[in-house]
């Protein structure tokens, strides 16, 4: 616990700034119960009303969490929800934003993960998404291409960017944690994009392997990997081409990530990466549901905004 104080200071003091007359909960399930624990014992000393609500994990990321948890986000004023699966693109999390909650999520976090991705000034993280917030903003299409195959074209359309900068001071707010990205959902996209990083199941790919996605009118056509293929397929049984849905495109400014791990939720936020994503988008602008949402890290990308080229971060 002694090793997991110090980010757990960091994301309750820094990061949401809780107050000492707010309401903290912090949702974790059975297989993050030491980071959750480290959390609740900064948030109990702050304030006398924080609690810890833990579950069993989650199938997929996006899964909806128990009716009693996403009750407990709602009613907060903070929320910090260390789980294995995340919570980021899920109803429950919409609807405590929605009801007020400054909300932090932090999906598939491990405990290094933890301690060195919350060792971070986020000042300067927030600094450069503002940088490549100034480029893209207002952007029709959005091109990324890559050295090994990736050439995709986005439709902005009347999306919006988003930031996620790790800074959740205002009401309604919500961020991953470890932070570092701007994001959109986009309205269509067509193209190839291949994975070189980092992808669940498979983790951090090994050099040369790659994955390949073929994408038209904003769903997912191909996908090369028999494993995600089949999450894909098993998610569309339910939900149909919703779970092919191009979900996001996202582009990683933490200077202090500065070199890929095998964890998407740190590895997407790596300054001067892309990543890209399917199925639900509800949570970040869109408005498809899924009970997936897939990420794949891109190295080395080119980005382009209605035919600038956009100037990337890069890691320290």
């Amino acid at each position: 616990m002694t090793d997991l104080r110090s980010p757990a200071e960091t994301a309750v003091r820094q990061c949401l700034a809780l107050e000492p007359d707010e309401s903290c909960v912090v949702v974790t399930d059975d297989e993050r119960v030491q980071i959750g624990a480290a959390l609740y014992e900064v948030a109990s000393e702050i304030t006398d009303d924080a609690v810890i609500v833990r579950y069993p994990p989650g199938e997929t990321h996006g899964g909806e969490p128990p009716a009693p948890v996403a009750a407990a986000m709602a009613d907060a004023d903070v929320v910090l929800a260390p789980t294995s699966k995340s919570l980021s693109h899920t109803r429950a999390r919409t609807e405590a934003n929605e009801a007020g909650a400054r909300v932090a999520t932090l999906p598939g976090i491990t405990e290094d993960v933890f301690t060195t991705g919350l060792d971070a000034d986020y000042e300067t993280i927030a600094a450069h998404c503002a940088d490549v917030r100034e480029q893209v903003d207002g952007a029709d299409e959005v091109r990324v291409t890559t050295p090994i195959g990736t050439d995709v074209t986005f439709g902005i359309g009347d999306r919006q960017f988003l930031s996620d900068t790790g800074i959740v001071h205002e009401p309604g707010r919500m961020s991953n944690l470890p932070a570092g990205e701007v994001f959109v959902s986009p309205e269509t996209a067509d193209g190839t994009f291949v994975v070189d990083g980092t992808m669940m199941p498979h983790g951090l790919l090994e050099p040369g392997q790659t994955l390949e996605f073929e994408v038209e009118d904003g769903l997912v056509t191909r996908i090369s990997d028999p494993e995600i293929r089949e999450t894909v397929e098993t998610a569309a049984e339910e939900v149909g081409d919703a779970a092919y849905n191009l979900a996001e495109l996202g582009i990683g400014t933490n200077v202090a990530v500065t070199t890929l791990v095998g964890s998407v939720l740190l590895d997407e936020k790596a300054a001067g990466t892309v990543h890209i994503a399917i199925g639900d988008d509800a949570g970040i602008g869109g408005d498809v549901e899924a009970p997936i949402h897939l990420d794949g890290i891109l190295r080395e990308p080119t980005v382009y905004a209605d035919g600038e080229d956009v100037t990337l971060p890069t890691s320290e």
